[in-house]
C-alpha cells in the first residue's frame, strides 16, 4: 500500500505495537497526539485510541538503548556437564557406542545421546580414567 509505513517483519509476525510514547494532547473524543522520535516524522502523529495500547511501567527499570550494543562476534558454547547413560547399538558389521550427555544450562530433559568417541576426543575430562591392567 502507498503511503503505508511498517515497522519490522511483514505478516503475521509483524509487531503489533511499536514503542510507548508520551501523549501530547486528546483531539476530540477518541484521538490522541503522540510524541513521536523523529526517524517516524512521515508518520501522521494523531491516532485513534483503537490503535493504541496503554503501557503501565516503572520509569527506573527501562534502560535507554542509546547506549547499548551487540557484540557480532558473540556466542555461547555448550559444555558437558556429565555423563548420564551409555549404550552399545549393534549394527550389521560393527557396534557403536554412545553417551547420554547432560549439558550445562540445560534440564536432565535435555540431555542428548552423542558418539562416545566424539566425545572422548572433545572432552576427555568426563571420562574415568582406568588403570591399565598388567
Amino acid at each position: 500500500m502507498k503511503g503505508v509505513m511498517r515497522f519490522g517483519k511483514k505478516g503475521k509476525l509483524s509487531t503489533r505495537y511499536v514503542s510507548p510514547y508520551q501523549i501530547l494532547k486528546r483531539i476530540g473524543k477518541v484521538a490522541y497526539e503522540l510524541d513521536l522520535p523523529n526517524e517516524l516524522a512521515p508518520v501522521h502523529p494523531v491516532f485513534h485510541v483503537s490503535l493504541l495500547k496503554k503501557c503501565i511501567g516503572d520509569l527506573v527499570s527501562i534502560i535507554p538503548l542509546e547506549g547499548l550494543g551487540v557484540d557480532e562476534n558473540l556466542f555461547y558454547e555448550e559444555v558437558p556437564v556429565e555423563i548420564l547413560d551409555r549404550q552399545v547399538k549393534r549394527l550389521r558389521n560393527k557396534e557403536v557406542a554412545s553417551v547420554k550427555d547432560l549439558w550445562r544450562n540445560h534440564l536432565v530433559e535435555g540431555a542428548t545421546w552423542e558418539a562416545e568417541a566424539d566425545m572422548k576426543s572433545r572432552f576427555p575430562h568426563l571420562f574415568p580414567s582406568t588403570p591399565n591392567q598388567t
